[in-house]
């Protein structure tokens, strides 16, 4: 007798799975669209229009039977579009740009906010809300003890603008400002009304206008800038031009002087000209790549041959205790490194790090670890080594595992040491699976800054260059100081140098793979 099962992973129409599953499908489509609505209201049609098309796309692979092989790549193409091309793509775009601290906003941001300026004469009235239903009014008293009233205007419904007309003041006695009817408004209302009063202009009889300065206070202001009609801006204090400086990113007077604050603008290969053609630019950048250089190959290094050492000892079958000795040795790598690397940076604290203070028993020394160049360097190599020979060590005691015991039995049988068969047979049958990995661990130590940041901050300085740098910075901390600290802010020059970082990245990860798969070939 013979029974025949059907697969329960498949989802039928109709059953409870595929209900769920399309549920799911229209929350992820109704969400998508969400964030389209927040592009477009952010102004980011760009942004707008890619995710709408992806989500059409989506749609479409999982609507057509044709395109049904493809459900199982999007997932990871999208993954892929997401966190590797469009980072790097947003990170190339901005390289050829000024973007820095004085350069954040756009061009029409920019210009929104100079016109936004207003100049007071310090001519102020003090005012009273009145509300009545939906109407609204304000009374005000000058220093002069003059009263004045606007007209009545409507409350803004459901966030709409207000009034956009200046409204003319009223000139009244004392006891009339008192009758104008309406409650007068709490602190409590004047806040909630805070957008209205904020929008509201007020001539006065002098001609002057009038916007609120404070909770309870309406003073003198004018605009310091107007627009032209062929796009340029009038200083209305001396009626003088300002234009826009597209190449520098800044409204100029006609002296030259620049307003800020700056807006982006391109500036094509102008960052990667200064990184190259500006001599204080290329010293610390050259410096900083030879370091970040030996820094990456001797770390590998050292981290390989520690951890390959300790697992052929760990793979002794005379040694007892293994299961302990393993936990020990793989405790540098279960602790996090935020956690691990300011625990060194006080142990080698030049005058309470316990590291001087034993040194100084018994040999009468203090190093200066953070203060010399190539002590420094050399922490920074030994943390780094103590971090990361665990996971050298994990993926050596796996693949010695793989290696065939008759390999060593006919070593013994020949005669040979330990020394002869860790070079013999251990080391080339574990070289050719690690070299990949060993690739990885290179590029990863390229870009290690939270080492730096956390243990040397770049420390010692140099004091020959004008661009914050240190002994021990990595390109990535290069890049970030540059890019968030001492000052610099030049957001679009910490981007052309981590364009540069990928670059160099890349083509040594494609170079060493190429050449590791010339070896296998040529064997």
């Amino acid at each position: 007798m013979s029974t025949t099962t059907s697969p329960t992973h498949v989802a039928r129409p109709g059953s409870w799975l595929a209900r769920v599953l399309i549920v799911l499908g229209l929350l992820a489509v109704l969400a998508v669209l969400g964030l389209v609505t927040l592009l477009l209201a952010a102004h980011q049609t760009a942004w707008a229009a890619g995710v709408l098309a992806a989500l059409c796309v989506a749609v479409l692979i999982h609507l057509s039977p044709r395109l049904y092989a493809w459900r199982y790549v999007l997932p990871g193409l999208l993954a892929v579009a997401v966190f590797i091309v469009l980072p790097l793509a947003y990170t190339l775009a901005i390289s050829f740009t000024n973007y820095s601290s004085t350069h954040l906003l756009a061009f029409e941001r920019a210009t929104q906010v100079l016109l936004a300026r207003y100049d007071s004469e310090g001519l102020g009235m003090a005012f009273e809300l009145r509300r009545e239903g939906d109407q609204r009014r304000l009374v005000l008293q000058d220093d002069q003890g003059q009263h004045f009233v606007s007209p009545p205007f409507k409350a803004p419904v459901l966030g709409t603008a207000a009034p956009t007309e200046p409204l003319t003041l009223l000139r009244q006695t004392a006891e009339e400002a008192r009758a104008t009817p309406g409650q007068v408004a709490g602190p409590r209302e004047l806040v909630a009304e805070r957008d209205l009063l904020a929008g509201i202009a007020l001539i006065g009889a002098d001609g002057r206008t009038y916007r609120q300065a404070s909770l309870h206070r309406f003073i003198d202001q004018k605009r310091l800038y107007v627009q032209e009609p062929d796009g340029r801006l009038r200083d209305m204090r001396d009626n003088s031009l300002l234009s826009a400086d597209m190449d520098a990113g800044f409204w100029r007077r006609a002296d030259g002087s620049a307003l800020e604050p700056g807006f982006r603008s391109s500036v094509g290969w102008d960052n990667y000209r200064r990184i190259f053609g500006d001599e204080k630019f290329l010293q610390p950048f050259l410096r900083v790549f030879a370091w970040t250089v030996s820094f990456a190959g001797l770390n590998t290094l050292l981290t390989f041959a520690l951890g390959l050492v300790l697992a052929v000892a760990m793979n002794w079958d005379a040694l007892k205790g293994r299961s302990a000795y393993r936990l020990g040795l793989f405790l540098p790598y279960a602790v996090p490194a935020f956690i691990s690397i300011p625990v060194f940076r006080g142990l080698f604290n030049e005058n309470l790090g316990e590291i001087n203070l034993v040194l100084d028993m018994l040999f009468g020394v203090r190093p200066g670890w953070f203060s010399d160049a190539t002590l420094a360097r050399s922490m920074v190599l030994v943390v780094n080594t103590w971090l990361g020979y665990p996971y050298m060590m994990i993926l050596a005691m796996g693949l010695i595992k793989a290696i065939p015991e008759e390999l060593y039995e006919a070593s013994a049988l020949a005669g040979a040491g330990p020394l002869t068969n860790f070079f013999r047979i251990t080391l080339p049958l574990i070289a050719r699976p690690i070299a990949p990995l060993l690739v990885a661990s290179f590029a990863a130590n390229f870009n290690n800054l939270t080492l730096i940041a956390l243990l040397t901050e770049g420390a010692p300085d140099f004091l020959d260059t004008d661009v914050p740098a240190g002994a021990t910075d990595l390109l990535a901390s290069y890049t970030y100081r540059i890019a968030f600290q001492d000052g610099g802010q030049n957001y679009a020059l910490a981007c052309a140098i981590s364009s540069l970082v990928f670059l160099i990245v890349a083509g040594l990860a494609i170079v060493n793979l190429r050449l590791f798969k010339q070896k296998d070939a040529a064997r």
